[in-house]
């Protein structure tokens, strides 16, 4: 198998975010006809919430990876290449090797469908190709970053020693329930019995509540995450910081991750990293300097290009939201033109909201997902949301849309494409495409 016919195998299995299917009993059937990959001896470590939980990993990565380990990663979803999601010490995984590892992965599941009537889905599959991966290469380290929930998360089968929950609020509802109780109660269930801590960041009341009972049950060590002290903020709101934990105080701590809501997480990845030294793995002081100040996490509040600066930012829920509209209000002294598409299960309104009067200039468009809001939803919400003289367009694909943002951009503005991590990476697609082009 080659790598398009992976692609092509993978995506026969339908589109990922209309064939969840959430329990582990296929996950673990499917890992098992492959050797239990997932159980090759690395220590993992398991990062669930509902924000921050993929910068959280990245910056966890760069910690481990400045202090000599050899990571694996694994994330979802991707922005350009599916490869993104599986990272060996940093790098997207070699597409042979994605290649080879998903024949592996489709010849188990043949078996199984054939045998015992189980039919694993999209995601079940790419993550055992990540465990076969990491097995492969034998990482030193498995992170990784839940996809939904938790309690019924695919890659919670690693049954991970070290977990940590960052913030938790609303989003995914149909899956993980109405109430903020609930979709705590779901991603706190990876605190199972046998782990041996869990890193928890700062949580509302409700939830919080949740998760203290769920300690308690596992009986596992409970860490709090402290308040940092910021030093300074540049300009485009790349804080330095001091953190002290029960073992050590870090110092003039930079980070590379702009916004606010990065010292929480940078203060997890801390946490989680003095954690490994049960696992034998040592990380020095030195190391999460370097690992914090070096952190890259795409379609992120990442910044690309000049004359005018691109910011992707994915907020697609609401705390998502009004992340990046307080970052903008506190840091951005631009005029912005925003390019907006979202998936229509979200909180349109809120989204709206929250975002589209930041905007100078309002560019809707949609993307090539079947959950995607049509354009003439988000042309009602954007009237109803905006009232004064600012300019509203739309535009048919992302690639229309950021040549229009080109187009009504001054060099001096800000372009903002967010809304969607699957927007994120249809732009980033077409810059990366033009870039080749130029040579």
């Amino acid at each position: 198998m080659n790598f398009a016919e992976a692609l092509h195998y993978l995506s026969s299995l339908g589109h990922e975010s209309l064939s969840i299917k959430l329990g582990l009993h296929n996950t673990k059937r499917l890992l098992h006809q492959l050797g239990d990959p997932q159980r090759f001896g690395a220590p993992a470590v398991q990062i669930a919430g509902t924000n921050g939980k993929g910068s959280t990993a990245a910056m966890c990565e760069a910690i481990c990876r400045a202090a000599g380990l050899r990571t694996g990663l694994y994330t979802s979803p991707h922005l350009i290449s599916i490869t993104e999601r599986i990272r060996i010490g940093g790098a997207a995984l070699d597409e042979d090797v994605f290649a080879g590892c998903c024949g592996e992965v489709r010849a188990a599941a043949a078996h199984l469908a054939a045998q015992e009537g189980i039919y694993p889905t999209f995601f079940e599959q790419v993550t055992a190709i990540a465990f076969l991966a990491f097995r492969e290469f034998k990482v030193d380290l498995m992170i990784l970053e839940t996809g939904l929930g938790g309690r019924l998360d695919a890659t919670s089968v690693a049954a991970a020693r070290t977990v940590a929950l960052t913030p938790i609020s609303f989003d995914h509802q149909e899956y993980l329930g109405e109430t903020l109780a609930q979709i705590a109660a779901e991603k706190a269930a990876i605190i199972r019995p046998g782990a041996r801590a869990a890193v928890i960041a700062p949580q509302p009341e409700e939830a919080q509540r949740v998760i203290e009972e769920q300690i308690k049950l596992a009986e596992v060590r409970r860490v709090d995450v402290s308040s940092c002290h910021i030093e300074h903020a540049d300009a485009w709101g790349r804080f330095t910081f001091s953190y002290r934990t029960i073992r050590a105080h870090y110092e003039h701590i930079q980070l590379s991750l702009p916004g606010r809501h990065q010292l929480i997480n940078a203060a997890v990845a801390i946490e989680l990293c003095e954690l490994l030294g049960a696992e034998n793995l040592t990380i020095p002081r030195a190391a999460v300097a370097q690992g914090l100040a070096t952190t890259r996490h795409p379609g992120r509040m990442e910044f690309d290009g000049q004359n005018p600066i691109v910011l992707f930012d994915g907020a697609h829920n609401a705390a998502g939201a009004a992340a990046l509209r307080s970052y903008l209000d506190e840091f951005i002294r631009r005029p912005i033109v925003m390019i907006f598409a979202a998936m229509r299960d979200k909180d349109l309104t809120g989204l709206a909201a929250t975002l589209f009067s930041a905007a100078r200039k309002l560019i809707l468009t949609t993307v090539d997902n079947p959950r995607s809001a049509s354009i003439e939803e988000l042309r009602r919400l954007a009237t109803a949301q905006l009232v004064d003289d600012r300019i509203v367009a739309v535009a048919a694909s992302p690639a229309e849309a950021l040549h229009l943002a080109r187009k009504l951009a001054s060099p001096k503005d800000l372009i903002c494409v967010t809304g969607s991590l699957y927007l994120v990476g249809e732009v980033k697609a077409v810059l990366k495409d033009s870039r080749e082009a130029e040579g």
